[in-house]
């Protein structure tokens, strides 16, 4: 039987460069379906946005389900 996939969220500074979670000061989550964690994004876009973060990476056990993509409103 397989292992459950995680999906979680990679954050990056405006200049492109991985944001550790800890120093944000938002933990991120890690979710068991890919909606659960796109609804925890969404939720706190705006608060990640004033702490820095420029854009988010969706992966899915690692490897990249897509982004990097812009948290600012267009």
């Amino acid at each position: 039987m397989t292992s459950p996939s995680i999906w979680t969220w990679r954050l990056f500074d405006p200049a492109g460069e991985t944001l550790d979670p800890a120093d944000v000061g938002v933990p991120v989550p890690t979710e068991d379906a890919q909606a659960e964690a796109e609804s925890w994004l969404g939720e706190h876009w705006r608060e990640l946005l004033e702490r820095g973060v420029a854009t988010a990476t969706l992966l899915k056990d690692d490897e990249v389900v897509y982004g990097p993509m812009g948290l600012a409103a267009s």
